[in-house]
């Protein structure tokens, strides 16, 4: 049994192993509630204790019941009266929305297939369809338009990657960045990567928001995706849509990963709910600033607050796991609130390494939402909110 406990696992395996993804094992490591046994120096790979699993698998339940992370890490550290709370509280929440939520599953499973089609496969990988439809419109809205895309016609595509057991959806204009990662039920072949221009993933959305589940089928040359539903199917060839198709001269997609990498560390992280957070910004005229609450140098409390201020709104307070120093920062909630609405999950992790940095903000599932908003300055709004 020791053995067993002290017995190492990759990030890989264990995801396995729990039913998770590895990108939400990294999320739940970041956000503090899952912290890897070992993470190695040089490389930075993750490692999982096998004993670590009974807590993974419950963390998952957990989430899949929609439960935020605040209120996880409650059920899983904190007292039986602090759980018994949250739960019952949640449960009362789900209770609400469960007939919508019927009536929607419904739907899907009232879909009926049509049309055919075949296409040589050399990547395949199964995910929901209104998970790949989300998705899509997700980070459509960071391709570029106008003059940018008629510059760079690659911009105003969005890449589609079939890699490491996960389908990934990414779209920049240099100035704004999304990524949505989905968990996938299979996997087959790859890695694969297309780029469908901004019209043809419009299009590819509202065809899979009605299937209940999609096989994405990258053709075997490489020139574009067949999407699968039982016996319906539809059909994209790389590059086409809005803005024309991406020839050979065109450039090549910027490596979105790099452009993460290559972001400073946040020395502050704020993880709130995500739909909390959105109401208190949306509605405010002007700047709204995010800050206050106690500093506390552990960083590990529960029950720390968020102050959420500016515009002719009086401040809300919002319960938040806040880690390092005091920190106050603006943005500008047209930009802000759109980012908070595409996310994915209860939560939001906003990593921030200075006031005047940009921002990555990250939300997670069973997959994963990344985008970057960059910060205004609090002046901006200084004549609006003066006494």
């Amino acid at each position: 049994m020791d053995d067993d406990t002290e017995e190492l696992l990759s990030i890989g395996v264990f995801a396995r192993r729990a039913g998770l993804t590895p990108s939400a094992l990294r999320f739940y490591d970041d956000c503090g509630v899952l912290r890897p046994a070992r993470v190695d120096a040089v490389t930075g790979y993750r490692y999982y204790a096998a004993g670590q699993a009974t807590r993974a698998v419950r963390l998952r339940r957990l989430r899949e019941a929609g439960l935020p992370l605040v209120d996880v890490a409650i059920v899983l550290d904190g007292s039986g009266e602090a759980a018994r709370g949250v739960l019952r509280a949640h449960l009362e929440r789900t209770r609400r929305t469960a007939d919508e939520a019927r009536a929607v599953v419904d739907g899907f499973l009232g879909e009926v297939a049509a049309d055919e089609g075949s296409c040589g496969i050399q990547a395949r990988a199964r995910v929901g369809g209104a998970e790949l439809a989300s998705a899509v419109r997700q980070v459509g809205p960071a391709a570029a338009v106008g003059a940018a895309r008629d510059e760079f016609p690659v911009l105003g595509c969005v890449l589609l990657e079939l890699v490491d057991g996960e389908v990934r959806l990414v779209a920049t204009d240099r100035y704004r960045l999304a990524v949505r990662v989905l968990r996938s039920a299979v996997f087959e072949g790859g890695p694969r990567r297309v780029l469908i221009g901004a019209e043809a993933a419009r299009g590819l959305a509202e065809w899979a928001v009605r299937q209940a589940t999609v096989d994405v089928e990258c053709a075997a040359d490489g020139r574009g995706i067949l999407l699968r539903s039982g016996e319906d199917c539809w059909e994209v060839v790389e590059g086409t849509g809005g803005g024309g198709g991406v020839g050979s001269d065109d450039g090549a997609f910027p490596d979105y990963r790099l452009m993460l990498d290559g972001l400073e560390a946040g020395r502050h992280r704020i993880i709130v709910d995500r739909g909390g957070l959105r109401d208190a910004v949306a509605g405010r005229a002007g700047v709204v600033v995010l800050g206050g609450g106690a500093d506390d140098a552990a960083g590990h409390e529960a029950d720390q607050e968020l102050e959420v201020a500016g515009g002719e709104r009086a401040a809300v307070r919002l319960r938040a796991v806040r880690t390092g120093p005091a920190l106050r920062i603006a943005f500008d909630p047209a930009v802000l609130v759109p980012v908070l609405e595409a996310g994915v999950g209860p939560d939001v992790l906003l990593e921030i390494a200075a006031a005047d940095r940009p921002v990555l903000v990250r939300s997670a599932d069973q997959g994963s939402f990344t985008t970057l908003v960059m910060p205004v300055s609090e002046c901006a709004d200084a004549g609006r909110t003066a006494e």
